[in-house]
């Protein structure tokens, strides 16, 4: 166990320096939710712009799903604007049914792709974090597939844990929300992240850092490590 750990703007400033996930002069679109990991990169890239010399302006997407969403996104907004980023949003509607998260994975995508696009930025970087990149290694294989994403998405917080957002967003008391549906055991993700990951985790303490390590090995082979 780290007796120190690095805090989450480290390991970000780390990911994006050893990745090369962008440089001086860049302009990234940060993926904005409104919930906890996304509001803690947008937190954690208006910091480190001043620090690497890029521009950071934030994009958020209202797939219509749920009533409080915009309400949600109003957070985001007002504390974009309190730590000077530009924060726009698009307003889609996702019609309820089957395969419901791979259809707003889709159109969030599409929508962010715009965003890049209209602010003629090289990337956009998504709060997916270690803990995320385990969950998806495993929805991996139960599925016996992957999924293919866009090539400009960038993960600054992949060397990071849960545990680190927690904190950093403890410590700069980063507003967010908290969206119920990431608890509902339909979705394969919430029942992976809720009762596989710790069953496996009772197994062995270091399955997250293991399967970390597949999805790198995955990346450094050109493969798709998915959502």
């Amino acid at each position: 166990m780290r007796s120190h750990p690095p805090t989450l703007l480290t390991l970000a400033r780390r990911a994006i320096e050893d990745q090369k996930l962008f440089e001086k002069g860049d302009v990234v679109v940060a993926a904005v939710s409104g919930g906890p990991d996304s509001m803690a990169l947008l937190h954690a890239l208006s910091i480190l712009r001043k620090k690497m010399g890029f521009e950071v302006v934030a994009h958020a997407v209202d797939h219509g799903l749920r009533k409080t969403a915009s309400l949600e996104l109003d957070v985001a907004e007002a504390f974009a604007k309190k730590i000077g980023v530009a924060f726009a949003r698009s307003s889609l509607t996702v019609a309820p049914g089957g395969n419901l998260q791979a259809r707003a994975r889709a159109v969030r995508h599409a929508a962010l792709e715009a965003a890049r696009v209209k602010n003629k930025a090289r990337v956009i970087a998504t709060a997916h974090h270690a803990d995320d990149r385990a969950e998806t290694i495993l929805m991996r294989i139960l599925r016996g597939t992957g999924v293919r994403g866009l090539g400009v998405l960038v993960r600054p917080f992949i060397f990071a844990r849960k545990v680190d957002i927690t904190l950093h967003n403890a410590r700069h008391a980063v507003p967010f929300s908290v969206d119920p549906s990431n608890a509902d055991p339909r979705f394969l993700r919430t029942r992976v992240r809720s009762e596989l990951v710790p069953l496996l985790s009772e197994l062995n303490p270091g399955v997250v850092d293991h399967l970390c390590n597949i999805a790198q090995e995955l990346s450094a082979t050109g493969a798709s490590e998915g959502e």
